[in-house]
C-alpha cells in the first residue's frame, strides 16, 4: 500500500512510538487527542479512536486500534471514526487489527484497556448534548456481566430489571447497593465490587456508604429493607427472559463479499479456502455477530476504506444483531478470522516486511518527528528462568504396554527415542513436601503406549488427591526444569518396549536401537554439569555442528569431537557425558578441521555439516486462556491484559507462551474435570508438531 502525506492525518504524526494508549474524540469531523487524565471516560455522545500499542519480547511493536461509538453519536461521527481508523493504520505502517466498539457490545480486548469498567455518561461534544458532570445526581440501575473483564449497563430503574443469574448495583445519592443474583459466581460478585469501588471514587469523591444485598435473604437486615424500599417493597423476581441481545445468531450463513470498485459482490465459492483472497482486493467476510474486513497487501488506501463503509452499510441492514466489526491486513490475520475457513495454510507466501513501516518513518522523519520507536522497540528483558529445586527425589519408571516398571537410579537418566516414561519428582516445600509427575513421550514412541502412560500418570496423581504439579513433555521440547530435575540427560535411538518393537516390525522398519558395541553418535549439550545433555543422532558426518561437541564409538574406539565455535565449558560436558556413556575407555580427541581418517571411516566418510547452533523455540508473548465447563460443555476464553488476579479458584487456566504451556487447576475445580487438565492444554496446541491451534 503506498502512502503519502495527505493520507496522513497530521494528529496521527508520531502515534504508536511506545507502549501505551493513545485516544482522539472525533470534534467536527477531525481526531482531537484526549489527555490521558480523562482516558476511561467516554461519552454517549461522541465517537473515539484508541490505539493500544504494546511492546513485544521481539522489541517489535503490535498495534491494536479501536473505535468506539456512543449510542447517541450521529452517523457521520461514527463514519468519520471508521474512516480516521483506517489512516491511523496506514500511518503505523498497514498491519494493525481493527475494531469496531459499539456502546453496550463492546469486546473483552477492548473493556481490558479499562479496568475496572467504562460508564459511559450522556452528552457529547459534536451532538450539541450538554455534559451531566455538574447536574444534580440521578438514581441510576447497572447490569454487570463478567468474571474478567467487567460489561456495566445501564437499565431502567425498575423491579422488572432485576433477576437471579446477574449482578445489579443501585447507584442512589448517599448509597450505593450491590444487588447479587442466587445465580451468580464468586467471581462475577468480586469483579462488581470493583465496579461498586470505581463508581463511589468517580462520582461521590469516595465519600459515600456501601451495602451488599443477597438475592433471597428478604428483609434479613435494615439496609436489605432500604433497597427493596427503593422499588416500592420486596416482590418475588420475575424469571430471566432472553433478550435480543442474548439471543445466539446461529441462523446466519456466512457470505464472503468482493469489494470493487466501492461495490460489493458475493463470492461464489462451494467451500471458504484461502485461494479465494487476492492480494489487490478487499473482502468483507459477513458471520452474522462478527464482520469481517480483509484488506490485500497490494490494495490502497482508497480502498481500504470503501471496503470499511461496506461493512458500515452491511451491519446497519434491517432486523441485523449488534455486530463488531474487525479489520485485518492480509499476513496479520487473527486467530479467529482463520478459523472462519476449513483451509488456511500455516505459512502464506506473501512478502511481509518492515517497507510500509519505513516509508512512514521517513515521511515522518522528514517533518521533524522524532519516529525512533516506531520501527522497533527496545527487547524486553528476560528475567532468569528459575530452577526447581534439585535436593529432593527422583523415580523414573519405563512403561511397557499396559505396565510400568521402576528404573535402578542408575538408568533414570538413560531414555529411549521410541519408549514412554512416568517420572515422579519429590522435594520439601514451605510446610509440606511437594510432588511432580510428568510423562515423556518419545519422537517414535506409538500412541498406545502414550495413552497408558498418560492414564497410569493419572493414577498416580489421583492416589495423591490430585496435589501434584503434572507436566507433559515431549522429546525435543524439554523445559530448562526438567533437565535440572535429571541433571545428565541421555537420549537413545530406537526403543526397548514392545509397543516400539510391534510397531517397526509391521512396517518393517529397521530396528536402530542402540547397541554397546555398534557405531554410535551422540551430540553433547547444555549450560553445565547441571543441566546438560547427550542426544544420540545419526552416525554420519553430516549430523555434525560446528556449535556442538559429539561423542563417536564402535565397541572399544571412542573419539570425541569439538566444533570449531564450542567453549572449554562445552568440552568439559563431554568429558563428564562421556563417563555416563563409555567409562573407563581413554578416548580419541579430534579437533574440527583436524580428524583423523579413521574417525571419518566410522562416519561413513567426510560431507558438508551445518555451524549454526540449534535453536528452540523462544518464549513468546504468553496467552492466556479460562477454560470452564458449562453443562458438560468446554468453554474457552482469552483474557487480555492479565494479571495474577485474573485467576480463578473454580476454572482451568491455560498460559499458552510458545515453547511451554502452563495448565493452572483452581482449587475448586470438579475431580471429573482435574483429570482432563493437560489433555485441554494439549487441545491448544500440538507440541509434537509445534502447530498453535488456539
Amino acid at each position: 500500500m503506498s502512502v503519502s502525506m495527505r493520507d496522513l492525518d497530521e494528529v496521527f504524526q508520531g502515534a504508536g512510538q511506545k507502549a501505551g494508549l493513545e485516544i482522539w474524540r472525533i470534534e467536527n469531523f477531525r481526531p482531537v487527542p484526549v489527555p490521558k487524565s480523562s482516558h476511561g471516560k467516554f461519552f454517549m455522545g461522541d465517537s473515539y479512536v484508541i490505539l493500544k500499542t504494546t511492546a513485544l519480547k521481539s522489541g517489535a511493536l503490535r498495534h491494536d486500534i479501536h473505535y468506539w461509538l456512543g449510542k447517541d453519536t450521529s452517523q457521520d461521527e461514527a463514519g468519520t471514526a471508521a474512516i480516521k481508523t483506517v489512516e491511523l493504520d496506514a500511518a503505523l505502517g498497514g498491519r494493525a487489527v481493527q475494531y469496531r466498539e459499539i456502546q453496550g457490545h463492546e469486546t473483552e480486548k477492548f473493556l481490558s484497556y479499562f479496568k475496572p469498567c467504562i460508564i459511559p455518561q450522556e452528552g457529547g461534544v459534536s451532538s450539541g448534548f450538554k455534559h451531566a458532570e455538574a447536574e444534580e445526581h440521578k438514581t441510576r440501575l447497572y447490569v454487570c456481566k463478567g468474571k474478567h473483564v467487567v460489561h456495566v449497563k445501564e437499565v431502567p430503574f425498575a423491579r422488572s430489571s432485576l433477576n437471579h443469574d446477574d449482578i445489579f448495583i443501585l447507584d442512589t445519592k448517599s448509597k450505593i447497593f450491590q444487588f447479587n443474583g442466587s445465580n451468580s459466581s464468586i467471581q462475577e460478585r468480586a469483579k462488581a465490587l470493583e465496579v461498586v469501588q470505581y463508581i463511589k471514587d468517580t462520582y461521590h469523591d469516595g465519600k459515600c456508604e456501601v451495602a451488599a444485598v443477597e438475592d433471597g435473604k428478604l428483609m434479613a437486615d435494615a439496609e436489605t429493607g432500604e433497597f427493596w424500599g427503593f422499588f416500592g417493597g420486596f416482590a418475588p423476581l420475575p424469571r430471566k427472559t432472553a433478550s435480543d441481545e442474548d439471543k445466539a445468531v446461529d441462523s446466519h450463513p456466512t457470505k464472503l463479499l468482493r469489494i470493487e470498485k466501492g461495490k460489493a459482490g458475493p463470492v461464489d465459492a462451494d467451500s471458504l479456502t484461502r485461494d479465494l483472497l487476492d492480494t489487490n482486493i478487499c473482502y468483507v467476510l459477513d458471520c452474522g455477530i462478527e464482520v469481517f474486513v480483509w484488506m490485500g497487501r497490494n490494495t490502497s488506501l482508497d480502498d481500504r476504506k470503501s471496503a470499511s463503509e461496506a461493512a458500515e452499510e452491511l451491519v446497519r441492514g434491517p432486523d441485523r444483531p449488534q455486530a463488531h466489526i474487525i479489520r485485518v491486513i492480509e499476513g496479520f490475520e487473527t486467530v479467529m478470522f482463520r478459523s472462519k475457513f476449513e483451509s488456511w495454510p500455516e505459512t502464506t507466501n506473501i512478502a511481509v516486511s518492515e517497507d510500509g513501516r519505513g516509508k512512514v518513518a521517513a515521511l515522518l522523519k522528514r517533518q521533524g518527528v522524532n519516529v525512533k520507536g516506531l520501527l522497533k522497540a527496545d527487547p524486553v528483558k528476560e528475567e532468569p528462568q528459575p530452577y526447581i529445586d534439585c535436593t529432593g527425589n527422583l523415580q523414573v519408571w519405563h512403561v511397557n504396554g499396559q505396565e510400568k516398571t521402576l528404573l535402578p537410579a542408575s538408568d533414570q537418566s538413560k531414555f529411549y527415542s521410541g519408549d514412554c516414561y512416568i517420572f515422579q519428582y519429590s522435594y520439601p516445600g514451605e510446610d509440606k513436601e511437594e510432588y511432580l509427575i510428568g510423562t515423556w513421550f518419545g519422537k517414535l514412541s506409538v500412541e498406545d503406549e502414550r495413552a497408558s502412560a498418560m492414564s497410569l500418570a493419572s493414577k498416580m496423581v489421583e492416589s495423591l488427591k490430585f496435589l501434584p504439579t503434572q507436566a507433559r513433555i515431549y522429546e525435543g521440547k524439554e523445559p530448562i526444569q526438567f533437565y535440572s530435575i535429571f541433571q545428565s540427560f541421555i537420549v537413545f535411538k530406537g526403543g526397548l518396549s514392545d509397543g516400539y518393537k510391534n510397531y517397526i516390525a509391521e512396517k518393517e522398519i529397521p530396528d536402530e536401537t542402540y547397541k554397546e558395541d555398534g557405531v554410535a553418535l551422540f551430540r553433547v549439550q547444555g549450560t553445565g554439569p547441571d543441566n546438560m545433555q547427550a542426544i544420540q543422532v545419526e552416525a554420519a558426518a553430516s549430523s555434525l555442528n560446528s556449535s556442538y561437541c559429539y561423542i563417536l564409538h564402535s565397541d572399544s574406539t571412542v573419539f570425541t569431537w569439538s566444533g570449531n565455535l564450542t567453549s572449554a565449558n562445552d568440552q568439559e560436558l563431554v568429558e563428564r557425558q562421556l563417563d555416563l556413556i563409555k567409562p573407563n575407555i581413554q578416548s580419541k580427541t579430534q579437533k574440527e578441521g583436524a580428524e583423523s581418517e579413521q574417525f571419518w571411516g566410522l562416519l561413513g566418510g567426510k560431507s558438508e555439516y551445518p555451524s549454526q547452533k540449534i535453536v528452540k523455540d523462544a518464549e513468546s508473548d504468553p496467552h492466556l486462556f479460562s477454560c470452564h465447563f458449562s453443562k458438560g460443555n468446554l468453554k474457552v476464553t482469552e483474557i487480555y491484559n492479565f494479571t495474577q488476579d485474573d485467576l480463578m479458584t473454580e476454572d482451568i487456566f491455560i498460559l499458552d507462551c510458545q515453547s511451554e504451556i502452563f495448565v493452572w487447576v483452581g482449587q475448586q475445580v470438579d475431580s471429573k474435570n482435574r483429570v482432563h487438565a493437560l489433555t485441554i492444554g494439549e487441545a491448544g496446541c500440538d507440541l509434537k508438531d509445534g502447530k498453535r491451534l488456539y
